[in-house]
């Protein structure tokens, strides 16, 4: 993977717990986030992909617990990517049945089958155990926070790396 951009760079520092619920936002990232685009999110390497840099703002919204900045922008990203951050979003929201209507959409995705190779990762059972953890205590918290922090920096190196071509 290429060096992330400076503002890339800058966001990716920002210290933040991986939350199985919501989360509590980070409000210095959320500050740095506003307003931002594609274009200067991934300045100075050019777009190439435009669906897959809004879907790394997706991403970045949803790392830092902004779940509503990241549904509004996922939910008009109309591809695999866009799907896949959509049912992170809804899993992290508690809305597990709608998680797992947008994993359906996902359909075949390199990220699916890496997390599948590395953990013998479903993502529909993936959905359960946090269910399970987060509204009956049943499960190995820190384990599930390794998991789903591993499917967000894969999720979020497979879109960064479409959206610049490199």
């Amino acid at each position: 993977m290429a060096d992330p951009t400076p503002l890339l760079t800058e966001l990716l520092a920002l210290p933040h717990p991986t939350a199985l619920d919501a989360g509590t936002p980070n409000r210095a990232a959320g500050d740095r986030l506003r307003g931002i685009d594609a274009a200067e999110l991934f300045a100075p390497a050019a777009v190439r992909d435009e669906d897959a840099a809004r879907a790394c703002l997706a991403g970045l919204w949803l790392k830092f617990d902004y779940l509503d900045e990241s549904h509004r922008i996922a939910q008009d990203v109309h591809t695999a990517d866009g799907s896949f951050w959509h049912g992170i979003m809804h899993r992290r929201e508690g809305d597990y049945g709608n998680a797992k209507y947008w994993f359906r959409r996902v359909g075949p995705h390199p990220v699916l089958a890496q997390l599948a190779a590395e953990a013998g990762w479903d993502p529909f059972d993936f959905v359960d155990q946090v269910e399970a953890c987060v509204t009956r205590n049943r499960g190995d918290v820190s384990a599930l926070q390794s998991l789903q922090q591993r499917e967000w920096q894969l999720l979020f190196d497979h879109c960064r790396s479409r959206a610049t071509g490199r």
